[in-house]
């Protein structure tokens, strides 16, 4: 914790290589709740590049117990060492070539609130090294372009933990006295630190194997407490299926003998890559068809992925430093991203990932936190675990990806595989790599990776009927000194609605990528009889904001008529959009509320249709959010959006009673096990049906949600029903949340999506019920899981009861992350970032919402975590 908020900034141009390398790393842990030993030798010798031949040897350590450090088996008395609270360092150093440290150290797992290092999860022993975890296990040059390799010995009680775990291979273990026992685990690979990983505890293992490209046997294990052995078979069917999928896609092949998954209880993020043994948040591992969503399982099969793929995006090649952090977080999220959309829908899979991009990322990229995808600064680096280093770092591969064709940019994959493996490399290493392989000039396109905030692209189309040609003008403006180079990917639409073909330098075709590499470009097509209906940026070719004249009935056309999926649903939410904003004028003039027809009639005409996509179909009849409608508002005003488009909501539901009622009842099949695209696409469908006839609060509605309640035989479901039902005046509502809770009080997973239903309701008595679940015996403050269920759902899922006018959801969040600060700091900075877009509302809030920043700024002991996101806000 900081004394004083004065912390040091770190910047990108100050890079220098180490001063020193590590060769080999022996661990020795004997490990204990509360007083572990740490044993660490290190093989050393300064490193021959660097510039400072005579540099102190200075290791990262921080709440470490000192016991004794020995060089050359020699050991130091204290005028050779200097301790402060978050270094070592030793000096001189008296020995020229390789040396041998030698360091022990005591920690206290069990006081260890903040989940990074070695801590206890219930009664476990786990680790979480990433990002600087590592020096609070033992002192190291805590870096990521230190790789070593490791050996770690375990040695416990054999009773409290006789599972003991580690990265690479087992290579022995045996039995000591005093019912101790200890493993040896040897990881061929040399890794930086923050891949170390060590799990010690009481789980049962779940095991399976898999035969590689080259016939090798893998052996796969998911290490689970006992009770949930039964939950275990989606995550390793999928582990299967990435396996399989980054072979067939990517030529990468698993490289050791094993591969181990853990689920923990107490975790700050997803998961994590350590090299052969990845340790889970167990939402992301565990999953029943009665305990977890449709939702759930894309999501464990998505992580369980992007952990996966990290082994050779992230662990055989790392990042230089954690300025370049989105080199392996932007492209593996690109890879697990494609991977989901491969397995589910290639359509679905986008919409959802832009959603998340425009509603989260583009928030961001508006706010005093705005930063480019490879950072110039931080304070601290787990602030930048941001969906602008994951999300928009995704998108820019997926740029390169479309700009170079799947061919080409898997060639660029393969000689950055080739060059890089072992090494740690920046975002430049990889973007010369896919320029290299295909012979493409990228230079201008990296400007992508010193950019923040959202590019905007204007559009001016002109068709002119003599020369049968269309002229589109396009126009950037960005925060870039230069232009950035952006692809656009391009279709034409006949007015008969067949698409047109394209005639552009000497070819012709259906679809076209654009380039726009200038402030202001001309585009110009022939050979086109009739005004085209333009379809621009399809696909969402490039994470930009599109400002494009479009009218009502261009809208309705690419809606009945688009081929491209994206474009397609896009269409809709623009009209959509239009209509809720319409209403807005008229709630905020006092004007009577009504809704245009033509509304009506495109979802009239949808629901008519018939779908083999059905998820597809779900996302084509659900309106835009509240806070992605906030993100196109100048000045957020929450409850004439929440008005407006409950207004919108609650007409549709009233025209569309009857279609609405029939589709669900044609979907409420029993199905309740099978999890084929069919049956999540029934589910889906007759979820969002249920949804809007709730709105009509009528006991025909009520009874609905309730039978569907009490006959769920899944998740989805169940849970479903129980979201209609709290979002209504339903008279049971307390009984069936009440009925809810003991059915599953026992399932942890299940409970989180007891809290946030809650959390996220529109109905008025929502904040009084958030502060009464706080005091709940099933919350707890020392669980990011149910933090996030609770506190972050109330504060980032409900806009209207978190902004109210009285600013009790200010103060409310502001208590809490004073009080995570002390417990969790890096917890508390992602919950106080609901409060760092206070410009964004009227006076009277963003006056509310800076006291409580101010408050929380000029606390006592405040974290550089918390410090760093409150500092930049209040700029």
């Amino acid at each position: 914790m900081m004394k004083t908020p004065d912390p040091k900034t770190l910047y990108l141009k100050d890079y220098q290589v180490p001063d020193y390398l590590i060769q080999q790393v022996e661990l020795s842990f004997i490990l204990d709740s509360i007083n572990t030993q740490v044993i660490s030798r290190l093989t050393i010798q300064r490193n021959p590049v660097s510039i400072n031949s005579q540099a102190d040897l200075e290791l990262a350590g921080e709440n470490l117990e000192l016991l004794k450090i020995s060089l050359n088996g020699t050991v130091l008395s204290p005028e050779c060492y200097s301790q402060t609270e978050q270094s070592l360092t030793i000096y001189p150093i008296p020995v020229t070539g390789v040396f041998t440290l030698e360091i022990q150290n005591n920690i206290n797992p069990s006081a260890n609130t903040a989940l990074e290092g070695l801590y206890a999860s219930n009664e476990m022993l786990c680790t979480q090294c990433e990002a600087q975890g590592f020096r609070k296990i033992t002192y190291y040059l805590d870096r990521p372009d230190v790789m070593a390799k490791f050996t770690t010995i375990l040695i416990a009680d054999k009773s409290k933990y006789p599972v003991l775990l580690s990265n690479g291979n087992k290579v022995s273990s045996g039995d000591l006295t005093n019912n101790r026992h200890w493993v040896r685990w040897e990881d061929p690979f040399a890794k930086p630190c923050y891949l170390f990983a060590l799990v010690a505890g009481q789980l049962a293992v779940v095991e399976d194997e898999f035969t590689t490209m080259s016939g090798r046997e893998i052996a796969l294990q998911i290490f689970v407490d006992q009770q949930d052995q039964d939950k275990c078979a989606h995550a390793m069917q999928s582990l299967k299926n990435a396996m399989t999928w980054d072979e067939q896609v990517y030529g990468r092949e698993y490289d050791l003998d094993l591969y181990m998954i853990v689920a923990v209880n107490h975790f700050n993020m997803g998961a994590m890559e350590n090299k052969g043994l990845n340790i889970f948040n167990t939402k992301f591992v565990l999953a029943r068809p009665d305990t977890a969503t449709d939702s759930d399982y894309e999501q464990i099969e998505g992580v369980i992925g992007h952990e996966y793929f990290h082994n050779w995006s992230g662990n055989r090649i790392t990042c230089r430093d954690w300025f370049q952090l989105s080199l392996k977080e932007g492209f593996t999220v690109f890879r697990d991203q494609s991977f989901t959309a491969d397995q589910t829908s290639q359509g679905v899979k986008r919409i959802e990932d832009v959603n998340l991009l425009r509603t989260r990322q583009f928030a961001e990229d508006s706010s005093p936190l705005s930063h480019p995808i490879r950072p110039e600064s931080y304070i601290e680096i787990n602030n930048f675990y941001t969906l602008t280093i994951y999300e928009k770092g995704a998108e820019v591969v997926r740029m390169l990806h479309t700009l170079l064709g799947a061919e080409w940019f898997r060639k660029g994959c393969d000689l950055y595989f080739a060059e890089h493996d072992g090494q740690a490399v920046t975002c430049d290493d990889f973007v010369q790599a896919l320029a290299t392989a295909t012979e493409t000039d990228l230079t201008q396109f990296k400007r992508w990776y010193s950019q923040s905030g959202t590019p905007v692209l204007s559009v001016e189309q002109h068709y002119n009927p003599t020369t049968k040609s269309l002229i589109l003008d396009i126009s950037q403006i960005s925060n870039s000194p230069e232009p950035l180079h952006i692809p656009i990917t391009l279709g034409l639409f006949n007015p008969d609605g067949t698409s047109a073909s394209i005639d552009y330098a000497q070819q012709q075709s259906l679809e076209l990528v654009l380039e726009l590499t200038a402030n202001k470009q001309r585009f110009e097509f022939k050979n086109l009889p009739q005004e085209p209906i333009v379809s621009l940026l399809r696909g969402f070719s490039a994470p930009v904001k599109l400002n494009m004249s479009q009218s009502f009935d261009d809208l309705i056309f690419l809606l009945n008529y688009e081929t491209d999926p994206f474009n397609r649903w896009e269409a809709g939410q623009k009209l959509t959009t239009k209509i809720i904003f319409d209403v807005c004028l008229d709630v905020q003039q006092g004007k009577t509320l009504h809704l245009e027809p033509m509304l009506y009639q495109a979802f009239n005409k949808l629901l008519t249709q018939d779908w083999t996509d059905l998820s597809y179909f779900s996302l084509l009849i659900t309106l835009p959010t509240e806070n992605y409608l906030a993100e196109q508002m100048a000045i957020v005003d929450v409850e004439v959006i929440h008005t407006a488009r409950e207004f919108v909501k609650l007409q549709l539901a009233q025209q569309l009673q009857v279609p609405l009622t029939q589709l669900y009842i044609t979907h409420h099949k029993n199905d309740c096990t099978q999890a084929d695209a069919q049956a999540i696409g029934r589910r889906r469908i007759k979820n969002q049906c249920l949804d809007y006839l709730n709105c009509l609060e009528t006991s025909a509605s009520y009874q609905r949600a309730a039978t569907q309640f009490k006959t769920a035989q899944n998740m989805t479901d169940q849970i479903g029903a129980l979201e209609a039902i709290v979002n209504s005046n339903h008279p049971e509502k307390a009984r069936f949340l009440e009925q809810f809770y003991q059915q599953w009080h026992a399932e942890s997973l299940v409970i989180d999506k007891w809290f946030t239903l809650q959390a996220s309701s529109y109905m008025p008595n929502t904040f009084e019920q958030v502060v009464k679940l706080m005091s709940h015996p099933a919350f707890d403050l020392h669980t990011p899981n149910r933090v996030r269920a609770l506190i972050g759902a109330f504060c980032q899922n409900n806009p209207l009861h978190f902004h109210a006018k009285n600013g009790t959801g200010y103060k409310f969040l502001a208590d809490q992350v004073l009080a995570l600060n002390i417990i969790n700091p890096q917890v508390a900075s992602r919950m106080v970032s609901a409060l760092t877009r206070w410009q964004r509302y009227d006076d009277s809030r963003q006056e509310k919402i800076k006291q409580q920043l101010e408050r929380i700024i000029t606390a006592e002991n405040i974290s550089k975590d918390v410090y760093e996101l409150v500092s930049k806000s209040l700029r």
